[in-house]
């Protein structure tokens, strides 16, 4: 089943449990991270391969509806809310949905599913399509053609990304972001298991203790990618 990569954003505590919980029960949603601010929450979109928000409006400084349009087109909203007065603002932006709080799984769902709607059929048709064996990137002031059978792994750094590539010892750097780099990539050959990393699978060695070793590089598989990551290796192990 293909799951939509979410996060909840909300200053109170309590709420962020509370979607949590119903999230974690909900079979096409994986939690990609909870958010009290607007900083965190641009760190994650900027750095998470984010599909769907439960965005809180009511926020000190930078309010959900204001937030929400420094998000990128394919990312969608859902704003939870307790002020009815914000449903008319939250349509204006073009939000999925709008949760009244206190709201309870069953009206949760329903938004999700509207959600699902928009988010799943994308992301089926990309997985659907056919596999690429290459792509260009832009690397001092060419287009370079990366063998994407070559690839050790990709390693981000801010702004840009290094190519790591069995066929020369020094990377490929380009200007890009790990993210766009991730939605263009077939997760059958390639995952993320890092906020800086995105490996080739087939070029894995050796996985152990929390980290795969890679071309005698150790790349740490961070806590929220593991349960993928292991369901994957669970996949392949022969016992």
């Amino acid at each position: 089943m293909n799951k939509i990569n979410c996060l909840i954003v909300d200053d109170e505590p309590f709420a962020l449990d509370l979607v949590e919980s119903y999230v974690k029960k909900t079979p096409f949603l994986e939690l990609t991270g909870k958010c009290k601010n607007s900083q965190e929450v641009t760190k994650m979109v900027n750095e998470e391969n984010v599909e769907l928000v439960f965005l809180d409006i009511q926020m000190p400084g930078l309010n959900g509806v204001e937030l929400s349009k420094t998000f990128p087109p394919h990312i969608k909203v859902v704003f939870t809310t307790a002020f009815k007065n914000y449903a008319f603002d939250g349509f204006k932006v073009n939000a999925v949905d709008y949760l009244l709080k206190p709201f309870n799984y069953q009206e949760f769902l329903a938004a999700a599913n509207k959600a699902a709607k928009f988010i799943l059929p994308v992301e089926e048709k990309k997985n659907n399509t056919e596999e690429k064996s290459f792509i260009f990137v832009k690397s001092e002031y060419k287009h370079v053609k990366i063998k994407l059978d070559d690839v050790f792994y990709f390693e981000g750094l801010k702004d840009y990304v290094k190519i790591w590539l069995n066929t020369q010892p020094k990377p490929v750097l380009t200007l890009m972001s790990l993210k766009t780099l991730e939605q263009e990539l077939m997760p059958n050959k390639f995952m993320r298991v890092h906020r800086s990393f995105i490996i080739a699978l087939d070029k894995i060695d050796v996985v152990e203790r929390g980290r795969v070793k890679i071309n005698n590089t150790f790349i740490t598989i961070a806590e929220q990618y593991k349960s993928k990551f292991h369901e994957f290796i669970d996949g392949k192990l022969i016992s």
